[in-house]
């Protein structure tokens, strides 16, 4: 049994049209929600054992925030073919993760996550910014993942838990 997270970035700001998406940063809301998410995932005593995230800014930043906010001593890992993901690639990413990890946190981006929750859980669940999937995985090696071998366990999504 292996359990996964699913972290969708929190919410981006567009209030500097020069910058290049991957390159846009966390918004005034999303600078919040990003350590409540934490916050959350600390008192739930969700602990990934890595997290893999997005380098962009806005996937990066909340990955960090999340991590110091609930106290994971876990190592962040980002990886480029994250940002712009699909579905099937998310799922070869998570494939070549250490078998020894029973845990892993992946940060990033919509439509893919969204695509992973379904393809993985069996259900269509939406990932607004800042939304967490939690998904145990009926595989005993992450190179095992496939189609439906997991079962969602909770999905938090900030505006449903707090002033968002």
């Amino acid at each position: 049994m292996k359990r996964l997270f699913v972290l969708r970035h929190a919410k981006s700001s567009w209030d500097h049209p020069e910058l290049s998406d991957f390159q846009r940063p966390l918004s005034e809301r999303g600078k919040k929600a990003a350590p409540f998410m934490g916050e959350l995932m600390l008192g739930k005593e969700f602990e990934p054992e890595i997290i893999l995230s997005s380098p962009a800014e806005r996937a990066k930043k909340t990955a960090e925030l999340v991590k110091e906010y609930a106290l994971i001593q876990a190592k962040i890992v980002f990886d480029e073919s994250i940002y712009g993901a699909g579905t099937n690639s998310l799922v070869h990413i998570l494939a070549e993760t250490d078998k020894d990890f029973r845990s892993v946190m992946i940060v990033g981006h919509n439509p893919g996550f969204e695509g992973l929750v379904q393809v993985l859980s069996g259900k269509y669940e939406r990932m607004p910014t800042a939304a967490l999937a939690v998904i145990d995985l009926d595989i005993g090696n992450w190179d095992e993942i496939e189609s439906g071998c997991g079962k969602l366990i909770e999905i938090l999504r900030p505006k449903e838990q707090g002033d968002f």
